[in-house]
């Protein structure tokens, strides 16, 4: 054997010994060893002990062990994001569930009356009876029109309206005295489809229209663990109600030459929004007819007059003498098509001088009468 012979040998075996320690290296990393990242304890790809992989991994690489795979004890299986670990906002089946019936601190519910008397007893109020109303003959009332009114209870002179004071008689907003009247069956509502007072509302509908729904409150004991869960109601705003609208009729008696007015309903107006939180609008809720049903009720609550120390009028007084700020929005004086203002004109500085043209032409027929 030469010397060519002999160094081609060498060169041959030394080739394959390389490639023998590189399948070697290569099987360490990513197969079956103990730090590769395919099959075995720290690695990246399958799924041992400590990875996120699938099955224990073995020496030749092949079926990965360790890793970020799919599942094994602390990796993604038992203790990630697997659904069987998620917390669920539904109740749990296994924990009872009570609904709250009781009083929710809302303005709606009854006030408690106080056990002791006050320094004066007030019993005059609630005797309070209102005069009837003028008759006036159908051939005596040359002169009609019906005037649509809104009253905005954030006006100062509208506060009166929102007066949150208790009493023995229930709170004191306007709003809450409308609802407990309806409530307790005193007086009755009519949809809002109409003003003409055409169609009942019972009055549990009415109520739905001011419930905010119910919450489901979840109830924990003294270690921190759900023992159960309240179905609560939602508190109504009795706030939120802050515009009503109000019907009346101007009627010229010639007997008596002058001018009634007569409120015929009276209808409060809530604003909507979307579930975003965007303004809609203001839906009316129902109206009430005024002159035989409200008028008597209102006769037996004090408005809050605090001009006035020595005695308080009632919400029939200050609707009868004219003690609020409201502005028109539709008339029948030169308005053939039932028009609002609103649908004319779309200033709203100009609406408001509007209704004010439309009260003076009113106010006018009676003044143009008389001569000098």
């Amino acid at each position: 054997m030469n010397i060519k012979a002999i160094a081609g040998i060498l060169f041959v075996s030394l080739m394959l010994s390389g490639v023998a320690s590189a399948q070697r290296k290569k099987s360490g990393r990513s197969g079956g060893s103990g730090y590769g990242s395919g099959g075995s304890g720290y690695g990246s790809g399958g799924g041992s002990s400590y990875g996120s992989g699938g099955s224990s991994g073995s020496s030749s690489g092949s079926a990965g062990s360790s890793g970020s795979g799919g599942g094994s004890s602390y990796g993604s299986s038992s203790y990630g994001n697997n659904n069987q670990a998620q917390p669920s906002n539904q109740p749990l089946s296994n924990i009872p569930i009570r609904t709250v019936t009781g009083k929710s601190g809302n303005a709606l519910d009854s006030v408690l009356p106080s056990k002791r008397p006050e320094a004066i007893e007030r019993n005059l109020v609630k005797e309070r009876k209102p005069l009837n109303f003028e008759h006036i003959r159908e051939d005596d009332a040359v002169y009609r029109q019906r005037v649509w009114r809104e009253i905005d209870t954030r006006e100062k002179m509208n506060s009166v309206f929102r007066n949150s004071w208790d009493e023995d008689n229930g709170n004191q907003r306007f709003i809450t005295i409308i609802l407990n009247a309806i409530k307790q069956g005193k007086i009755m509502a009519f949809d809002p489809v109409d003003d003409r007072f055409t169609t009942y509302i019972p009055a549990d509908k009415v109520m739905e229209l001011f419930s905010g729904g119910v919450d489901t409150v979840p109830v924990y004991d003294m270690q921190g663990n759900i023992e159960a869960y309240e179905v609560r109601p939602r508190e109504f705003d009795p706030d939120s109600i802050y515009q009503y609208r109000i019907k009346e009729e101007w009627v010229f008696d010639k007997e008596s030459s002058r001018m009634f007015i007569r409120i015929l309903g009276i209808c409060p107006v809530k604003p909507q929004y979307t579930s975003s939180g965007v303004f809609v609008g203001m839906i009316p809720l129902f109206w009430v007819y005024y002159p035989t049903e409200l008028r008597p009720l209102l006769a037996e609550f004090e408005a809050y007059n605090p001009k006035n120390f020595g005695a308080r009028m009632t919400w029939e007084e200050l609707f009868e003498n004219r003690m609020f700020s409201s502005y028109v929005t539709m008339s029948t004086l030169d308005n053939p098509y039932a028009r609002r203002i609103k649908d004319y004109i779309k200033d709203p500085i100009l609406r408001l001088l509007e209704g004010d043209r439309i009260m003076e032409k009113i106010f006018n027929y009676e003044q143009d009468l008389w001569s000098h």
